[in-house]
């Protein structure tokens, strides 16, 4: 890994690449600490300590505990991206021909998808603001008007525009998935105050004959995330190499064609996309607490979609096996790939081409999901289920989340800078 960063900063493009993200992201950092206007400051620290601030800190990146510009972070644009791959599955018939017409068609599905951004963001940000002012005893709104409110949600839907203007500017002049690596950014922010946290809760304020276990657990947390993140990076890395034939090429000897599927084709996504799902409905029950808070739909919903009961922590297991399949198919489309090799007079041995290329490709994708899905959900769920049984930091639990999202950034990262080094390999021997 040092020596792909050493080779990475000798190239003039790739550096460029890799200033250009971190000045992006430290544009992001001072936002995130830049409070609203017409928040009461005295009021935020009772915001920080609700449960709902660590989900959905998650997911938006961090600046939800200064109720910043960018508390939503890119949480609605995320939300907005599931409604219309949802939509895309032969529901609405123009957005699945959008999806026929190449870079045309994607050109016009973001600016669709931005444009319900702006909308989730707005609603979404009322809903939060409404919910919170409702759970601080002092208010967190210091003028209650609907005037206030209103120039609030137009604040933090700018924010959450701006944000997702900034990932999208790492894509096309940085490194990786923007709003992945924005995402990335906030929970590494959070760590090391999670660690110290974390160290004050078992070591400082324990007694003095507690102290000793205490820093036998922290050790523990530490040896068991690297072990757990050991294991999460092989997983992340493997593949299933199936392998391919040319009919017009000729074969050297020795040399073979694959075809590399991942054991976990969606990556990430599914977990981010999961998070972003259950994290909304939670939001807008907030809003409904003060008047509804006894009654027993509300206590039932708010089991349901809160990350801090195990009910909850199953759906949302649950939901990120689904978003595995569902990615995984979105990621690899079996019908484009079969037709694809088909035009390039490639064949999978023993497999027709045409439809029984689609029908092997799909299979082999549904249990490939099989396995990445379960290994995503047990990631997720098992953290999530030790806070809600034994009582650990609730940043244990929602540890497995971070993880999952910080180490599939990170090797996406690591694969581009890759990729970059190899075009200027093959750059330098055609020159």
């Amino acid at each position: 890994m040092f020596s792909t960063l050493k080779n990475a900063f000798k190239d003039k493009e790739i550096r460029n690449k890799i200033f250009f993200t971190l000045f992006i992201l430290l544009l992001y950092r001072i936002g995130a600490n830049i409070t609203v206007p017409g928040i009461n400051a005295k009021a935020i620290n009772q915001v920080a300590q609700t449960g709902l601030v660590p989900m959905l800190d998650t997911v938006s990146g961090g600046g939800l505990d200064n109720y910043s510009i960018f508390s939503l972070g890119v949480s609605p644009y995320i939300t907005a991206q599931i409604v219309i791959q949802l939509l895309q599955m032969d529901i609405v018939p123009r957005l699945v021909e959008w999806s026929k017409q190449g870079e045309v068609g994607r050109r016009k599905t973001n600016q669709l998808t931005r444009y319900l951004a702006l909308v989730v963001a707005f609603v979404q940000s009322i809903g939060i603001t409404l919910g919170f002012n409702v759970l601080t005893q002092m208010g967190l709104v210091k003028n209650q008007t609907p005037q206030t409110y209103i120039q609030i949600g137009i604040i933090m839907t700018a924010g959450t525009m701006l944000l997702t203007w900034l990932g999208d500017e790492i894509t096309d002049k940085g490194l990786g998935n923007g709003v992945s690596v924005i995402i990335f950014a906030g929970i590494i922010a959070r760590l090391p105050r999670g660690l110290v946290s974390l160290f004050q809760d078992q070591v400082i304020n324990n007694t003095a004959a507690d102290r000793w276990k205490g820093i036998l657990f922290f050790v523990g947390i530490i040896l068991v995330v690297l072990i757990v993140t050991q294991f999460v990076t092989w997983v992340q890395q493997a593949d299933r190499r199936v392998p391919i034939q040319y009919t017009r090429r000729a074969v050297i000897s020795g040399s073979k064609s694959f075809l590399p599927l991942k054991v976990n084709v969606s990556g990430v996504i599914p977990v981010i996309f999961a998070s972003s799902f259950i994290i909304t409905p939670a939001t807008i029950l907030m809003a409904f607490q003060k008047n509804y808070g006894n009654t027993q739909w509300f206590k039932v919903l708010n089991q349901i979609f809160s990350l801090q009961t195990t009910p909850g922590a199953i759906i949302y297991t649950v939901l990120i096996i689904l978003f595995t399949f569902f990615y995984a198919f979105v990621q690899v489309n079996p019908e484009k790939l079969a037709e694809n090799l088909q035009k390039q007079g490639a064949y999978i041995p023993s497999v027709w081409p045409g439809k029984d290329t689609e029908k092997y490709v799909s299979s082999l994708l549904m249990r490939l999901s099989t396995v990445g899905s379960v290994f995503l959900g047990l990631v997720a769920l098992l953290p999530q289920l030790a806070t809600n049984l034994w009582g650990l930091p609730s940043s244990i639990g929602l540890g497995g989340t971070s993880l999952l999202i910080v180490i599939g950034v990170v090797l996406e990262l690591a694969r581009q800078i890759d990729g970059l080094l190899m075009k200027r390999e093959y750059v330098g021997f055609i020159r």
